[in-house]
């Protein structure tokens, strides 16, 4: 049995002085040379650089592996620990992630897995986790990672379930760790295995054998197991082993940004470790946030990219130290939506709270009835109940997961347990955290062992168990009766109107050893009821409903009324120019001002772009590009001026845009669907023929190769840019417009959406491209527009917007004071003049010459050592607005 959980993958030594740290790492050698790979990229994702070595540990050889990625200087280091049963291998897809993002990502495979020997010590302090910090030793002398100072790496570790673990144990252990993010992992291994002293006998049997044998483990542990799956009771020194090896051992000495992501379909890690990690490294003075997500061991939905998304941001926070980065809240927890009658799917949403409520916040009191009931605990503890089957959750399976179908699967045997019910609830409850009840216990034996589960008890009489959990108890002198608190499993779980909870209290759960000898137990009620959480101030977004849900209703709706306006004020349309048939586009006088504003956006603007061209529109922030682009469109509607493509002027819904393609501000995408599908759909909403697509021929010159066929979900940004590109070139649109289109774009990223662009333009279409990047503008465009403050300032050829002779590059001898800048600026026949790296840019106006300007400038002792024409359109730009931009 694999206890590896898809996507979700991620030690120390004990502190002792720096010499000693300094020998560790000297026993840190190379098996091999090592061996050294770039990775292939997706698209537009730069290469991963990875190496392959195995480092001689102690005796033992660690298989690892080092990613890097551009080639920018030192940056902080991320450790990448593995799920149980599995290898380096399960992480390196998050590990090239993190690489891409500016990060150096060294994973590896723990002792005695994948190619790595020695035997397993579940995380022992003297074996797993000072490798940890003997991985830490080597990455301080790697010449790409940040340095806190000499020896001290600037690190990061994360990873799930064992590797979860371990990034833990490493904050403790080294006090070198500089965040963390462990998912779905453990708090007290002693507590996870032998809940309130009784033996989680599935799990513990899964670990063993995942790990290849009792053989495969240090000898203590296999003892150990041995011992306690022959007894069906953990002793006094096989919770002392577990306790030893669990980060809780060093929860006082945590004090790093902690991010606890725990799943809420687990049995074998549940809510309760996170609970108490929380507490522990808060109490520390540590940021600490709680994620609980929707799957876990038992199956159910990892949500693995959001979570690695997450991690990123944390680390970007803590480890680059970007305070503008949003990690999240406080807390979150992923909540179902019903199912979806399309595809049969259960859609996610979030809640989240300024704060963790903990386990026991805001509790409601809901009483129970039910008289005293005695019942059985059958011979060798069979049959036994069932609640969750360990072991077969894995992907998005398992019974926990049925849980979010509202399906109940427990079996409870008739004369084995008592229950308990409320009245029908009213109004909705939402339980989040631990509910609690008080019991009176009595045994025919000393000890008795109980599970307790509540179910909701739908109206129709179903119940369902929520997230498959149960509590075992073990009560300690029971013989005598005694009276129990019981803490139940935390959930977060929501009980309609007129449902029940039910409460229920059995002698058997075949994922735990039972005493196998009979007795019959007795079980009252004790106290107010059961005491349920309730984290009122944890508030729930909206559903994440696909977007088509909403813009296609809201799209048919806004057709048809535009075909009614538009028919009933036809006869108001101007009438095409037919001296403009072959214009792809002419403005005349554009205005617009928004309501409220104090300032025309677009004022008097008027240029023509004819056939082939690509027009570059430039203009600093509030230029009134976009604006301009939205009228462009159709989207808004001028105050004043006239628009007009191919001879037709523009309106709302005017059939000319057909012939135009446009991204503006970003496309969205349907994260599940492959970049070709989402084409489809997309086409298939504008209800014209698919044969009009020309799918083929608009991918071919956007370049996505085989990408097409994958999940979009799975895109880098640039694919994501370029598959943008492609919807807008569908119909291959006479008219194409680009806004911004190498936002989030690397170099080599920004050359091929450069090359997408002349693509288009060569076969005699059109594109208008609205950018920043004045270098890329300059190389790919073969006219401007600028815009500043909403009117032209210039239109026309690069090459004579750049080499023109009214700007002049005045070169100095020393830099120039910016009062006798401005006495420049001032002067007659000066339009502007602005300072830059290389001198004065100075534009004159129509009854300047470059003769009066040197004599003027000798005047100002201006110390001039050349003047001649510029040739940079980021000279000509500044000189054009007068560096406002």
């Amino acid at each position: 049995m694999d206890l590896r959980l898809p996507g979700l993958r991620v030690l120390r030594a004990p502190r002792r002085p720096r010499r000693l740290v300094a020998a560790a790492a000297a026993v840190v050698v190379l098996a091999g040379a090592g061996t050294w790979t770039a990775v292939a990229s997706d698209g537009d994702a730069p290469p991963v650089h990875s190496t392959d070595r195995v480092m001689a540990v102690d005796g033992v050889k660690l298989d690892t592996s080092y990613f890097t990625s551009g080639s920018q200087g030192r940056r902080p280091a991320v450790l990448l620990g593995h799920g149980f049963g599995g290898s380096k291998d399960d992480v390196r897809q998050q590990a090239e992630d993190l690489a891409r993002d500016g990060y150096a990502v060294l994973t590896w495979s723990a002792r005695g897995f994948g190619k790595s020997t020695g035997k397993i010590g579940l995380n022992d302090p003297d074996a797993e986790v000072a490798d940890v910090s003997k991985l830490i030793d080597w990455l301080a002398e790697q010449p790409q990672v940040q340095l806190d100072k000499k020896g001290d790496p600037r690190v990061g570790v994360a990873g799930a379930s064992y590797g979860g673990a371990i990034s833990l144990l490493a904050a403790g252990y080294d006090d070198r760790v500089d965040a963390i993010a462990p998912a779905i992992t453990y708090w007290n291994l002693a507590d996870a295995l032998f809940p309130d002293g009784v033996f989680k006998k599935l799990w513990a049997g899964i670990f063993v054998n995942t790990g290849g044998g009792c053989d495969r483990f240090e000898p203590a542990l296999c003892s150990m197991y041995q011992r306690v799956a022959e007894s069906g009771t953990p002793d006094a020194a096989a919770r002392e082993l577990l306790d030893e090896r669990s980060p809780s051992a060093v929860g006082d000495r945590i004090k790093v940004p902690t991010l606890l992501i725990q799943g809420q379909a687990d049995s074998l890690f549940t809510l309760s470790q996170a609970d108490a990690a929380e507490k522990a490294i808060r109490a520390n003075g540590a940021p600490v946030d709680v994620d609980w997500i929707a799957g876990g061991h038992d199956g159910g939905n990892l949500e693995t990219s959001r979570v690695q998304a997450r991690v990123a941001n944390w680390f970007d926070r803590y480890l680059k130290g970007d305070k503008g980065i949003d990690t999240g809240p406080a807390f979150r927890v992923t909540r179902t939506g019903g199912v979806d009658s399309t595809d049969g799917t259960v859609p996610l949403r979030g809640a989240s709270g300024n704060s963790y409520p903990g386990l026991g916040n805001d509790e409601k009191t809901i009483a129970l009835t039910g008289r005293e009931q005695s019942f059985d605990n059958p011979a060798g503890a069979s049959p036994p109940a069932l609640s969750a089957l360990p072991g077969l959750g894995g992907g998005t399976g398992g019974l926990a997961s049925l849980s979010a179908f509202g399906v109940g699967v427990s079996l409870d045997f008739p004369g084995q347990f008592a229950s308990f019910e409320s009245a029908p609830v009213g109004g909705d409850l939402r339980i989040t955290g631990s509910p609690t009840v008080t019991v009176h216990v009595r045994s025919t034996s000393d000890d008795a062992v109980l599970f307790a589960k509540v179910y909701d008890v739908s109206g129709a009489g179903s119940q369902e168990l929520p997230s498959q959990l149960v509590s075992p108890v073990r009560v300690e002198g029971a013989k005598a009766g005694k009276d129990v608190t019981i803490t139940l499993p935390a959930i977060d779980h929501d009980v309609d109107e007129g449902h029940r909870l039910r409460l229920v209290l059995a002698s058997t759960d075949l994922g735990y050893a039972s005493p196998v000898t009979p007795a019959t137990y007795t079980v009252s009620l004790k106290g107010d009821g059961l005491k349920v959480p309730t984290a009122p101030a944890v508030t729930t977004a909206a559903a994440a409903l696909p977007s088509w849900v909403w813009w296609l209703p809201l799209a048919g709706a806004g057709l048809g009324l535009l075909l009614l306006l538009t028919g009933r004020r036809r006869t108001a349309m101007p009438a095409p120019d037919p001296a403009l048939a072959e214009v792809p586009l002419q403005i005349t006088d554009l205005s617009k001002k928004y309501a409220g504003g104090d300032r025309y956006s677009v004022r008097d603007l008027s240029f023509t772009v004819e056939k082939g061209q690509v027009l570059g529109l430039l203009g600093p922030n509030g230029a009134g590009k976009t604006t301009t682009l939205r009228m462009l469109m159709g989207l808004i509607r001028p105050d004043g001026g006239e628009i007009r493509v191919f001879g037709h002027a523009i309106r709302p819904g005017a059939p000319v845009l057909s012939r135009v393609g446009s991204f503006v501000e970003g496309a969205g995408f349907l994260p599940h669907l492959s970049g070709r599908e989402n084409l489809e759909l997309y086409w298939q909403a504008t209800g014209r023929p698919a044969e009009d697509a020309h799918l083929a021929e608009a991918l071919e010159i956007a370049g996505l190769g085989d990408a097409l066929a994958r999940a979009v979900r799975t895109y880098s940004q640039g694919m994501r840019q370029r598959l943008a590109i492609a919807q807008a070139m569908l119909g291959l649109p006479d008219l194409l417009i680009l806004d911004e289109p190498t936002n989030g774009l690397d170099p080599p990223q920004i050359r091929e959406m450069r090359e997408v662009m002349i693509r288009y333009a060569a076969e005699g279409r059109t594109v208008i491209v609205s950018s920043h990047l004045l270098a890329e503008v300059e190389q790919t465009c073969t006219h401007l527009v600028v815009m500043d403050r909403g009117k032209l300032v210039q239109a026309g050829p690069v090459a004579a917007i750049v080499g023109s002779g009214d700007t002049l590059l005045v070169g100095t001898a020393s830099p120039v004071e910016e009062p006798v800048v401005e006495k420049v600026a001032a002067l007659p026949g000066i339009a502007s003049a602005v300072l830059t790296d290389d001198g004065l840019l100075v534009r004159l106006d129509a009854d300047g010459t470059a003769q009066r300007l040197v004599a003027e400038l000798v005047r100002l002792d201006v110390p001039v050592q050349s003047v001649g024409p510029h040739r940079r359109l980021e000279d000509a730009f500044l000189t054009l607005i007068g560096g406002s931009a």
